[in-house]
């Protein structure tokens, strides 16, 4: 078993008194059953109802009423309707999309029952008769593996503590850069790192990579309008790995000759799947973020490990002694993007980056990161820190006095100067310490 940092935030849900049902999201293998069904040993009844299972997805297809409903699933699951500590998990809620509308009288006809369901791509399903019942639910995010819980999934416990320990002693560093390495390498897919835990083989992690890719464009495509748009997605699919990283137009997207239409159509498909991510930028140095649609997002894939597959950089990785220089240095970047929104788990969570553009004086900063009332900007590179022209830009006109930098080297503090005469802080925290960039900059 992985733990999963999400069963605290689940756990919190369980003990909340405004408990409504919940709906975990996430693509595809990133291990939702597995969680709630840990969850569900923490009650008294468990009652899991997959409705892939043809004998399942009837109880939601023909009953009377909800009442009855209820006393089906109880019945056909041979468990005590008398005993409310029950928790019930509706899995591939997608395939009776009404059982999405009943998630509302769970809520208000038996709230004594504890209900999550799961599903994917469950925007591509609504439609006038099915609605999210808005008000009557609660969202949850779960994404790939964050590194400390690769860390524990692999037996680094001594890397785990260090991990969290705030600051981390500097006789950890290389050692912990070096799991990173690997981690950026095997990604956070939990089969894949459950698999190379147990087997510490990096070549029969290929034909897993494969069947999950195909898992995924099989999936995808059955909500395709029609031939050409299943067409279009799988060119997507192909070629979403050499392009992963750079800031992408729509029009004939990965050299082919499709338009900005069919390629935008599935690449929103692929992020309803969260199998992808297009981010995009903001031009503000202050609060409220608006993310300036306008402009060409920057390519995000689900996890760094399927990106390194899709992209054949795993020799290269494999090669190099750091990331740096791994993919033209957009690895580093990904793989830190991924770290700052593993641990978010709202529907709302996203990342941005800071551009300004102007004839003069172009600039661009990684992400921008979001600490109390503050906009923090973030680059991920390696060199002196003189050179960070974008990142001074940045600090010119914000209303606060910290930025922060990912690199290979230790944990570092900086005052520098902008060219305007302003003083900052620049905090230079090692790649692996993404996932803990709120501690850090509190810590300063």
């Amino acid at each position: 078993m992985i733990y999963r940092n999400i069963l605290q935030e689940l756990t919190s849900w369980r003990n909340s008194k405004h408990r409504k049902p919940l709906i975990i999201r996430g693509a595809r293998q990133t291990g939702k059953t597995t969680v709630v069904r840990e969850l569900g040993k923490t009650y008294a009844q468990f009652i899991y109802l997959n409705l892939e299972r043809k004998e399942d997805a009837a109880l939601f297809q023909s009953f009377p009423n909800f009442a009855h409903l209820v006393s089906s699933i109880f019945f056909h699951k041979d468990k005590n309707p008398q005993n409310e500590d029950t928790l019930i998990f509706i899995d591939e809620i997608q395939e009776v999309p009404e059982a999405i509308n009943l998630l509302r009288y769970f809520y208000e006809d038996v709230p004594q029952y504890h209900v999550i369901a799961a599903g994917s791509l469950l925007e591509t399903i609504l439609t006038e008769n099915i609605t999210m019942p808005v008000g009557r639910v609660q969202f949850m995010v779960l994404r790939p593996l964050s590194f400390d819980e690769y860390l524990g999934a692999m037996g680094e416990h001594a890397a785990l503590e260090q991990y969290h320990k705030t600051p981390m002693d500097d006789f950890a560093h290389s050692k912990l850069l070096e799991l990173f390495h690997n981690y950026t390498l095997i990604g956070g897919m939990p089969e894949m790192v459950s698999h190379y835990a147990e087997n510490r083989n990096l070549t029969a992690l290929t034909p897993i990579y494969e069947s999950l890719l195909l898992a995924y464009m099989n999936d995808v495509e059955k909500y395709a309008r029609n031939h050409t748009m299943v067409q279009v997605i799988r060119h997507v699919m192909k070629s979403m790995g050499p392009e992963t990283g750079n800031r992408i137009k729509f029009e004939k997207f990965g050299h082919s000759n499709y338009g900005s239409r069919e390629v935008g159509e599935a690449m929103r498909i692929m992020e309803k799947a969260m199998l992808l991510s297009l981010i995009y930028p903001c031009t503000s140095t202050s609060l409220p973020v608006f993310a300036d649609k306008k402009k060409s997002p920057r390519l995000q894939l689900l996890d760094t490990g399927l990106l390194n597959y899709l992209a054949g950089i795993q020799k290269e990785i494999l090669g190099s002694p750091t990331l740096e220089h791994a993919f033209q240095g957009k690895l580093a970047e990904h793989i830190v993007g991924q770290e700052l929104l593993a641990k978010r788990y709202g529907m709302m969570s996203e990342l941005h980056f800071w551009t300004r553009e102007r004839k003069d004086a172009e600039a661009e900063v990684d992400f921008v990161h979001v600490e109390d009332t503050y906009l923090i900007p973030v680059e991920v590179k390696s060199g002196a820190t003189g050179r960070l022209r974008s990142l001074h830009q940045f600090m010119e006109t914000a209303p606060h006095h910290t930025a922060v930098r990912f690199y290979s080297g230790p944990i570092h503090r900086d005052s520098l100067t902008t060219p305007s005469g302003k003083v900052f802080q620049l905090l230079s925290l090692p790649y692996y310490l993404a996932g803990r960039i709120s501690a850090y900059i509190k810590n300063q």
